[in-house]
């Protein structure tokens, strides 16, 4: 059975299935400017955090016109859909799961904390967390500081917090709090990707669960 105490989830990817929506908004953002048509596939290939750097590999020039300009665009776009985007399919199992199992869990995420309240609530999730965090601004540039914080609240052991993304920077920031970690490729970053930073890679929640469960 599984050692964990309490689960940390990434947000958008892990559990809000968002990867459509995201590349449509870029879209709007790129056809605006007469930039290049962003597929889902490349757009797996480059997206990162900080996001300004996913910006630059688009092609964005910041000299011509600063960030807050398109990234703010883009949260504009991206937030007049967002309930269009549903959770995972297997979201709600598993987090059922987990609680029944006696987990705590909470969030993590690199969106503001109002949009971020906003969809939680509207998803009708919010009974499952002990504590949703997420950042002061959108326009995404981590949440290391944020988790170590809540990662000092927790008391937990080294081994007792499992972090839950979908990126490479949730690697960097479950190494950096001291949390395990446990990739999923079902979000916004490629599995090839995922594979070159973590070894063992999930292809569901239902996946990982499982395999939490049988350990």
């Amino acid at each position: 059975m599984s050692k964990y105490k309490h689960i940390i989830w990434d947000w958008n990817g892990t559990l809000l299935n968002d990867l459509q929506l995201t590349v449509s908004a870029m879209n709007q953002v790129l056809l605006k400017r007469s930039m290049p048509y962003l597929s889902e596939d490349h757009y797996l290939d480059i997206f990162t955090f900080p996001v300004i750097d996913y910006y630059k590999r688009l092609g964005f020039d910041f000299e011509k016109e600063p960030f807050t300009i398109s990234g703010s665009e883009f949260i504009d776009r991206y937030n007049k859909r967002a309930e269009e985007a549903v959770l995972h399919d297997d979201a709600l199992t598993t987090l059922n799961a987990f609680r029944d199992y006696g987990m705590t869990q909470s969030i993590l995420s690199a969106s503001r904390q109002d949009y971020l309240d906003d969809l939680i609530t509207h998803h009708q999730i919010r009974d499952y967390f002990i504590k949703v965090l997420g950042i002061d601004n959108h326009y995404a540039d981590g949440k290391i500081d944020i988790g170590k914080a809540w990662m000092d609240e927790l008391h937990y052991g080294p081994h007792e917090v499992l972090f839950i993304g979908d990126t490479l920077h949730d690697l960097e920031v479950a190494d950096a709090i001291g949390a395990d970690c446990a990739l999923v490729a079902i979000g916004h970053t490629s599995r090839s990707r995922l594979k070159k930073g973590h070894p063992h890679i999930f292809s569901s929640l239902t996946e990982l669960k499982n395999y939490l469960f049988s350990n």
